[in-house]
Protein backbone atom coordinates (compact mmCIF):
# COMPACT_ATOMS: atom_id res chain seq x y z
CA UNK A 1 0.00 0.00 0.00
CA UNK A 2 2.84 2.74 1.40
CA UNK A 3 4.83 1.41 -2.73
CA UNK A 4 1.37 2.29 -4.17
CA UNK A 5 1.03 5.46 -2.85
CA UNK A 6 5.01 6.12 -3.33
CA UNK A 7 4.71 5.59 -7.02
CA UNK A 8 1.46 8.03 -7.64
CA UNK A 9 2.73 10.71 -6.14
CA UNK A 10 6.62 10.61 -7.98
CA UNK A 11 4.90 8.84 -11.16
CA UNK A 12 1.83 10.72 -11.76
CA UNK A 13 -0.57 10.34 -14.77
CA UNK A 14 -0.24 13.55 -16.76
CA UNK A 15 -3.62 13.80 -18.50
CA UNK A 16 -5.75 16.31 -20.08
CA UNK A 17 -9.53 16.80 -19.57
CA UNK A 18 -11.57 14.74 -21.98
CA UNK A 19 -13.94 16.84 -24.24
CA UNK A 20 -16.82 15.20 -26.31
CA UNK A 21 -15.51 15.18 -30.41
CA UNK A 22 -17.79 14.20 -32.90
CA UNK A 23 -15.52 13.56 -36.29
CA UNK A 24 -18.76 12.84 -38.34
CA UNK A 25 -19.95 16.26 -37.55
CA UNK A 26 -16.38 17.58 -38.07
CA UNK A 27 -16.26 15.48 -41.34
CA UNK A 28 -19.87 17.36 -43.12
CA UNK A 29 -18.51 20.76 -41.84
CA UNK A 30 -15.46 20.28 -43.43
CA UNK A 31 -16.96 19.09 -46.60
CA UNK A 32 -19.33 21.96 -46.58
CA UNK A 33 -16.35 24.47 -45.72
CA UNK A 34 -14.29 23.33 -48.79
CA UNK A 35 -16.71 23.90 -50.87
CA UNK A 36 -17.69 27.01 -49.95
CA UNK A 37 -14.05 27.90 -50.63
CA UNK A 38 -14.63 26.19 -54.24
CA UNK A 39 -12.38 23.01 -53.89
CA UNK A 40 -13.43 20.25 -56.36
CA UNK A 41 -14.28 18.03 -53.17
CA UNK A 42 -16.12 15.52 -55.87
CA UNK A 43 -12.98 15.11 -57.80
CA UNK A 44 -11.43 11.58 -56.84
CA UNK A 45 -7.85 13.48 -55.66
CA UNK A 46 -9.75 15.24 -53.18
CA UNK A 47 -12.91 13.08 -52.24
CA UNK A 48 -11.43 11.86 -48.87
CA UNK A 49 -9.76 15.17 -47.81
CA UNK A 50 -12.56 16.35 -45.69
CA UNK A 51 -12.16 13.14 -43.66
CA UNK A 52 -8.40 13.80 -43.72
CA UNK A 53 -8.19 17.30 -42.85
CA UNK A 54 -10.71 15.84 -39.75
CA UNK A 55 -8.46 13.15 -38.74
CA UNK A 56 -5.40 15.46 -38.83
CA UNK A 57 -6.67 18.02 -36.47
CA UNK A 58 -7.72 15.73 -34.27
CA UNK A 59 -4.53 14.19 -33.72
CA UNK A 60 -3.09 17.75 -33.75
CA UNK A 61 -5.05 18.75 -31.19
CA UNK A 62 -4.94 15.76 -28.68
CA UNK A 63 -2.72 16.12 -25.96
CA UNK A 64 -0.96 12.80 -25.21
CA UNK A 65 -0.58 11.14 -22.08
CA UNK A 66 2.56 10.25 -19.93
CA UNK A 67 3.82 9.53 -16.47
CA UNK A 68 5.76 12.13 -15.11
CA UNK A 69 8.74 10.36 -13.62
CA UNK A 70 10.86 12.10 -11.08
CA UNK A 71 13.38 10.60 -8.52
CA UNK A 72 14.94 11.23 -5.69
CA UNK A 73 18.18 13.87 -5.99
CA UNK A 74 20.09 11.68 -4.04
CA UNK A 75 23.56 13.34 -4.86
CA UNK A 76 22.40 17.09 -4.02
CA UNK A 77 22.89 18.20 -7.13
CA UNK A 78 21.96 21.79 -7.23
CA UNK A 79 23.54 23.25 -10.62
CA UNK A 80 21.69 23.98 -13.79
CA UNK A 81 19.82 21.23 -15.69
CA UNK A 82 19.06 22.24 -18.97
CA UNK A 83 17.35 20.29 -21.96
CA UNK A 84 17.82 21.73 -25.14
CA UNK A 85 16.32 22.45 -28.76
CA UNK A 86 13.44 20.08 -27.56
CA UNK A 87 11.13 19.97 -31.45
CA UNK A 88 7.56 22.18 -30.68
CA UNK A 89 4.69 21.49 -32.99
CA UNK A 90 1.16 23.38 -32.25
CA UNK A 91 -1.63 25.34 -33.65
CA UNK A 92 -2.02 29.04 -33.52
CA UNK A 93 -5.77 28.96 -31.67
CA UNK A 94 -6.37 32.39 -33.87
CA UNK A 95 -5.68 30.93 -37.41
CA UNK A 96 -5.46 26.98 -36.94
CA UNK A 97 -2.64 27.24 -38.48
CA UNK A 98 0.97 25.32 -37.30
CA UNK A 99 4.28 26.59 -35.76
CA UNK A 100 7.18 24.51 -35.33
CA UNK A 101 10.37 25.38 -33.55
CA UNK A 102 12.49 24.25 -30.74
CA UNK A 103 11.86 24.41 -26.87
CA UNK A 104 14.85 25.20 -24.12
CA UNK A 105 13.66 23.66 -20.88
CA UNK A 106 15.99 24.40 -17.74
CA UNK A 107 15.77 23.81 -13.81
CA UNK A 108 17.40 24.27 -10.69
CA UNK A 109 16.73 20.71 -8.72
CA UNK A 110 15.40 20.99 -5.11
CA UNK A 111 14.48 17.62 -3.56
CA UNK A 112 13.32 15.78 -6.85
CA UNK A 113 14.34 15.63 -10.45
CA UNK A 114 12.79 14.48 -13.17
CA UNK A 115 13.47 11.87 -15.63
CA UNK A 116 14.77 13.95 -18.75
CA UNK A 117 12.54 12.58 -21.27
CA UNK A 118 9.86 13.56 -19.34
CA UNK A 119 10.81 17.06 -20.67
CA UNK A 120 10.06 16.56 -24.37
CA UNK A 121 6.48 15.38 -23.42
CA UNK A 122 5.84 17.60 -21.12
CA UNK A 123 6.78 20.11 -24.18
CA UNK A 124 4.32 17.58 -26.50
CA UNK A 125 1.71 17.59 -23.85
CA UNK A 126 1.24 21.25 -23.44
CA UNK A 127 1.81 22.02 -27.67
CA UNK A 128 -0.80 19.59 -28.38
CA UNK A 129 -4.05 22.07 -28.73
CA UNK A 130 -4.83 24.96 -29.86
CA UNK A 131 -2.50 27.52 -28.68
CA UNK A 132 -0.08 30.70 -28.21
CA UNK A 133 3.16 30.85 -27.65
CA UNK A 134 3.11 33.09 -25.03
CA UNK A 135 0.78 30.59 -22.96
CA UNK A 136 2.14 27.56 -24.24
CA UNK A 137 5.91 29.04 -22.53
CA UNK A 138 4.20 29.85 -19.13
CA UNK A 139 2.35 26.77 -18.72
CA UNK A 140 5.15 24.71 -19.22
CA UNK A 141 7.10 26.44 -16.53
CA UNK A 142 4.16 26.45 -13.88
CA UNK A 143 3.49 22.51 -14.74
CA UNK A 144 7.35 21.88 -13.72
CA UNK A 145 7.46 24.32 -10.75
CA UNK A 146 4.46 22.94 -9.47
CA UNK A 147 5.50 19.50 -10.17
CA UNK A 148 8.70 19.54 -9.08
CA UNK A 149 9.15 22.32 -6.68
CA UNK A 150 12.53 23.13 -7.92
CA UNK A 151 14.40 26.10 -7.09
CA UNK A 152 14.03 27.97 -10.37
CA UNK A 153 12.66 26.90 -13.76
CA UNK A 154 13.38 28.37 -17.28
CA UNK A 155 11.55 27.72 -20.79
CA UNK A 156 12.73 29.58 -23.79
CA UNK A 157 10.90 28.93 -26.94
CA UNK A 158 12.04 30.05 -29.95
CA UNK A 159 9.33 29.09 -33.21
CA UNK A 160 8.49 30.35 -36.52
CA UNK A 161 4.14 30.70 -37.18
CA UNK A 162 2.78 29.29 -40.19
CA UNK A 163 0.20 31.91 -40.20
CA UNK A 164 2.60 35.21 -40.05
CA UNK A 165 4.50 33.50 -43.35
CA UNK A 166 1.88 32.06 -45.09
CA UNK A 167 -0.24 34.70 -45.28
CA UNK A 168 -0.70 38.18 -44.30
CA UNK A 169 2.63 39.89 -43.72
CA UNK A 170 4.24 36.79 -45.43
CA UNK A 171 7.45 37.19 -42.81
CA UNK A 172 9.12 33.91 -44.05
CA UNK A 173 11.73 33.06 -41.90
CA UNK A 174 10.80 35.27 -39.44
CA UNK A 175 10.82 33.78 -35.01
CA UNK A 176 9.16 34.59 -32.22
CA UNK A 177 11.04 34.24 -28.71
CA UNK A 178 9.32 33.77 -25.79
CA UNK A 179 10.48 32.98 -21.89
CA UNK A 180 8.85 32.31 -18.75
CA UNK A 181 11.64 32.08 -15.61
CA UNK A 182 10.67 31.25 -11.85
CA UNK A 183 12.15 31.16 -8.51
CA UNK A 184 15.91 31.50 -8.59
CA UNK A 185 15.92 31.56 -12.84
CA UNK A 186 14.11 34.79 -12.46
CA UNK A 187 15.08 36.56 -9.51
CA UNK A 188 18.95 35.98 -9.54
CA UNK A 189 20.84 37.85 -12.19
CA UNK A 190 23.87 35.58 -12.04
CA UNK A 191 21.84 32.43 -12.72
CA UNK A 192 19.44 34.05 -15.01
CA UNK A 193 22.24 35.13 -17.11
CA UNK A 194 24.14 31.28 -17.74
CA UNK A 195 20.28 29.98 -18.46
CA UNK A 196 19.58 32.96 -21.20
CA UNK A 197 23.23 32.41 -21.81
CA UNK A 198 23.54 28.33 -22.40
CA UNK A 199 20.06 28.59 -24.84
CA UNK A 200 21.29 31.02 -27.05
CA UNK A 201 25.30 29.49 -27.77
CA UNK A 202 24.62 27.50 -30.48
CA UNK A 203 28.24 25.51 -29.77
CA UNK A 204 27.20 24.12 -26.11
CA UNK A 205 23.48 23.69 -27.58
CA UNK A 206 25.24 21.73 -30.70
CA UNK A 207 27.74 19.79 -28.07
CA UNK A 208 30.81 22.10 -28.59
CA UNK A 209 32.87 23.37 -31.42
CA UNK A 210 33.75 20.37 -34.38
Amino acid sequence: MVEAVAEARWRPRITHPGVPVDLAAAEKAATEMLAALGLPIDSEDMFETPRRLVHAYAEMLTPPEFDSTTFTNSAGYDELVLVSDIPVHSLCEHHLLPFTGVAHVGYLPGDRILGLSKFARTVDFFARRAQTQERLTMEIAEHLTERLEPKGVGVVIEAEHTCMSMRGARADGARTVTAALHGRLRDDPKTRAEFLSLTRDPAIRSGGAR
